[in-house]
């Protein structure tokens, strides 16, 4: 284990062994509404409200460190606790074989997903759990149900499964025919034009949620979201050969240029 106390963060680099540890597992689990998962690390963020779980970690991780290489911790420590405030990035040393976790996806219906493991994986979940929390209902060691009745919330479980590698686990997602009809069953019939008839629908509130804005959000902000919503669902980024997400990618495309458009005009 090697730790690094930088201007901006605390950078410890250690093995994966040492990740799994009780007190390491532990103070990450406090945090996992505030941490960003990389390729080969997690970086945790302050958390006021988690200052005393900070301090005992700091404690327990000065303590390991002095033991591992034969000094006394207690003037490391200090130095330590004076980077208090400062994020902590937690990086493997080297990277082993990727494992491959399988992640089950399942639609109870529009409102409701249901993401499931074979097998217990704290850090799969906790990852899922740090992109989705506010959004989760119930959960287990090995399962989270999420609702996802909004659009925000769609749009956060996509970005969420995009990404497929975090430490050294390869995530691979599983899901049955119905699973996209189902999660987006409001999409079945269902155009800008056929919005334009609907005297219940007022479609400048529809296309500002399509862009992931708030409505009346200025023309700078339209296009940042735009741009950035674009990047994820155009259809040359699209390496999904599943015919049922390739359809819904093109189509959300399609509905993000319409209503670009749209709000351009009448803003």
């Amino acid at each position: 284990m090697e730790i690094v106390l930088r201007n901006n963060l605390i950078l410890i680099t250690t093995g994966f062994e040492t990740l799994n540890t009780e007190w390491m597992r532990n103070f990450l689990n406090h945090h996992s509404r505030g941490m960003l998962f990389l390729p080969k690390a997690v970086l945790v963020f302050r958390n006021e409200t988690l200052k005393e779980v900070r301090e005992e970690f700091l404690r327990q991780l000065s303590a390991f460190h002095a033991k591992q290489h034969d000094f006394s911790h207690k003037f490391f420590l200090r130095s330590m606790l004076k980077y208090g405030t400062q994020p902590i990035k937690i990086e493997l040393d080297k990277l082993e074989e990727p494992e491959v976790v399988t992640v089950n996806l399942y639609a109870y219906d529009k409102d409701t997903v249901l993401i499931s493991l074979d097998a217990p994986n704290s850090w799969v979940l906790s990852y899922l759990r740090s992109q989705l929390e506010v959004y989760v209902e119930r959960g287990t060691d090995c399962s989270l149900v999420v609702d996802v009745s909004d659009y925000k919330a769609k749009a956060r479980l996509e970005r969420a499964l995009n990404k497929r590698h975090i430490l050294h686990y390869d995530i691979k997602y599983t899901y049955d025919n119905h699973f996209m009809s189902k999660l987006y069953s409001d999409f079945a019939s269902f155009s800008f034009g056929d919005l334009c008839k609907d005297e219940e629908v007022d479609e400048k509130v529809q296309f500002y949620t399509i862009l992931e804005c708030p409505v009346g959000a200025s023309q700078d902000a339209l296009k940042k979201s735009y741009k950035k919503l674009t990047k994820v669902y155009h259809p040359d980024k699209i390496f999904h050969e599943d015919p049922h997400m390739v359809k819904h990618y093109t189509q959300k495309f399609q509905l993000l240029q319409e209503a670009y458009t749209a709000l351009k005009v009448v803003s």
